[in-house]
Parts: C-alpha cells; structure tokens; sequence
C-alpha cells in the first residue's frame, strides 16, 4: 500500500509544481500590466505614430508612410520609397499613382 502511495506522490509531483508556476507566472503578468508602459518595438512604434501625421493604418498590413496609392510606396512604417525616401510625396516628380482597370 506504501509503494502505491509513493508511486501516485511521485508521478503528480511534476504536474502540481507545473500547476503552481503557472499560477504564479499569470499571477505576476497580471500586477506588471497594470503599469500600462509599452515595451520594446510597440514603444517606438508609438513614438513614430505620434510624431508623424503622415501616417497611415492600413487593414492588413498595418502602420505606412506616405501616399499608399503610389506604385513605389515601400509599405512600411520606416522608409516612403526608394526614390524620395523622406518625404514629403507632394509635388514628387517621382510618384506614380496605381492605375486601376475597370472590371465590366
């Protein structure tokens, strides 16, 4: 009866301490939230949105800069495009607006 005992001790011991961390790791992600500070690449993220209006949210692909019609718009958050990489994309002698074909 001892040895069974033993057996069943031994076998659950790993389950309840994996059990108990789980607990306590949620338990202190949950009182580091609070604080409410982004951390890493969503802080710098913020930091661009902020200071920049030429910013755009885009479903799907997210945060761009510049005019998201133009063919050479480089679809990201850090660079316009190749040709005028700073901006702005008015009066660029570079643009090329997207030409879309009429579906009939």
């Amino acid at each position: 009866m001892l040895v069974i005992l033993l057996v069943f001790v031994i076998g659950l011991t790993p389950a309840i301490v994996s059990a108990w961390l789980s607990v306590r790791a949620d338990r202190n992600e949950k009182c580091n939230q609070d604080s409410g500070l982004p951390t890493g690449l969503g802080q710098n993220m913020l930091k661009l949105i902020d200071g920049n209006s030429d910013m755009h949210y885009v479903d799907g692909m997210g945060y761009m800069i510049g005019d998201i019609t133009c063919n050479l718009n480089a679809r990201s958050p850090y660079l316009r495009c190749a040709m005028n990489p700073m901006g702005p994309c008015d009066g660029c002698s570079a643009y090329a607006p997207k030409v879309f074909d009429r579906q009939i």
